[in-house]
């Protein structure tokens, strides 16, 4: 491997854990002081690299550079939830965000100076979204490795993905939302607010959030799966519909929505095909 890899990846490994977690960091670019600012504020339910505990720390590199140069680094704490502060800076015009990505890495740091990779997480900042300053959570995501190197190997599907949403019982063409296509990503990052107005409080408890994720090529569409937001109940306004389906899961965070009005409501749900 090269030396840029090695600097990148190893430091010293320490064998491996089965990656999990999540890690919550905002991104801002400062035109004033032309400067890209990563505050990382927490993780959280990392992986155990001792018992019951880790030492983690931080690392991130603005790709393709790999050198020490851009990489940034921050003090261990000893448990599995890690605080940190201040933001890691990036001096650079913002037209030059363009074509780089953002590698933000966790990293268990052992007493005899070796390290655990815990995960990370990787953003396109040619296509994020520079108004959205809020913190935001990432699932932590495991190295892909080949054959006996240590190194990044991303398995880049050649199709983009894209997301359809309706707010059903109204399935009409005027009233559905898309994101932007994400090309050649296994974990599409769309930062995308979809709005529905007209809404009145009692029609939620009547009503379903529809999205799908769709495998997208030149001339056809292949569905990936999708999740229904609603309360459940097999009908809407009195009538049976088969659209009311949603799982516990779904079910338990459309009624966090509808006690938060006015909130915001997170969550993480998996996919589904019926």
């Amino acid at each position: 491997l090269s030396g840029s890899l090695m600097s990148l990846y190893s430091e010293g490994e320490l064998g491996s854990v089965a990656v999990r977690g999540c890690v919550q960091f905002s991104l801002r670019y400062d035109p004033a002081k032309k400067e890209l600012q990563v505050h990382v504020l927490r993780c959280r339910e990392l992986a155990e690299a001792k018992k019951q505990r880790s030492d983690p720390y931080i690392k991130t590199y603005l790709l393709p550079d790999k050198s020490n140069r851009s990489k940034r680094k921050t003090t261990g704490e000893d448990d599995l939830t890690l605080s940190v502060s201040p933001p890691h800076q990036y001096k650079l015009e913002k037209r030059d965000l363009q074509g780089r990505t953002l590698n933000l890495s966790v990293w268990h740091h052992d007493s005899l100076g070796r390290n655990l990779f815990l995960g990370e997480v990787e953003i396109a900042l040619g296509a994020w979204d520079w108004a959205n300053t809020r913190p935001e959570w990432f699932s932590l995501q495991p190295r892909v490795r080949g054959g006996n190197q240590r190194g990044l190997v991303r398995p880049q599907p050649p199709h983009p993905a894209v997301t359809p949403s309706y707010v059903l019982p109204d399935d009409s063409k005027a009233s559905r939302q898309k994101t932007r296509v994400v090309k050649r990503s296994l974990n599409p990052l769309f930062n995308h607010t979809m709005v529905y107005d007209g809404f009145q409080a009692k029609d939620l408890a009547e009503a379903c959030a529809e999205f799908t994720l769709w495998h997208h090529e030149a001339f056809s569409k292949r569905q990936l799966g999708g999740i229904r937001l609603s309360l459940g109940t097999g009908s809407s306004y009195g009538l049976p519909v088969g659209w009311m389906d949603s799982t516990a899961e779904e079910r338990g965070v459309w009624g966090r929505l509808l006690q938060q009005p006015g909130q915001w409501v997170e969550a993480l749900l998996p996919l589904r095909t019926n």
